[in-house]
């Protein structure tokens, strides 16, 4: 599913085999890309994007915008779905999100460890986020 510039946000994909559907914001601008690292990374990665899964009545993009304000206090602007895998056994959908006001901090401190802007050339990207989905990667690479 695409959103056709215009059209607005779909409404949120229905649940998945394993539950809802978890909408990872790809918060990039100047070169750089938001990353956080959590508290506890049992079997999960070090670090990673924002995330969150979809509420009742919420658009994916919607969804995107409120896990980063809800994790880093950054208020977003939702653009183009970079694309969809299951990883883990969660069925993930990467929205890439612009910047829109605010600063970036541990929101939410007691499941965030360290909020970084960390540069998005792919030895750093590679770095930070190992295995990271290829249609992200080529995004953050190859953005403005």
């Amino acid at each position: 599913m695409t959103t056709t510039p215009g059209s607005g946000p779909e409404p949120a994909a229905p649940s998945g085999p394993s539950g809802p559907v978890r909408v990872v914001a790809v918060i990039s601008g100047r070169g750089q890309t938001l990353v956080i690292r959590p508290r506890t990374t049992t079997g999960g990665p070090r670090w990673r994007f924002p995330s969150g899964e979809t509420e009742p009545g919420e658009s994916l993009e919607q969804s995107a915008v409120r896990a980063a304000r809800e994790e880093t206090g950054l208020t977003v602007t939702a653009g183009e779905r970079l694309g969809k895998r299951i990883r883990t056994g969660r069925h993930l959908t990467y929205i890439a999100c612009t910047p829109a006001g605010g600063t970036a901090y541990r929101a939410s401190p007691r499941e965030i460890a360290e909020v970084a802007w960390i540069s998005r050339e792919p030895a750093v990207l590679d770095s930070y986020l190992p295995g990271l989905h290829e249609p992200v990667r080529d995004h953050l690479v190859s953005g403005p």
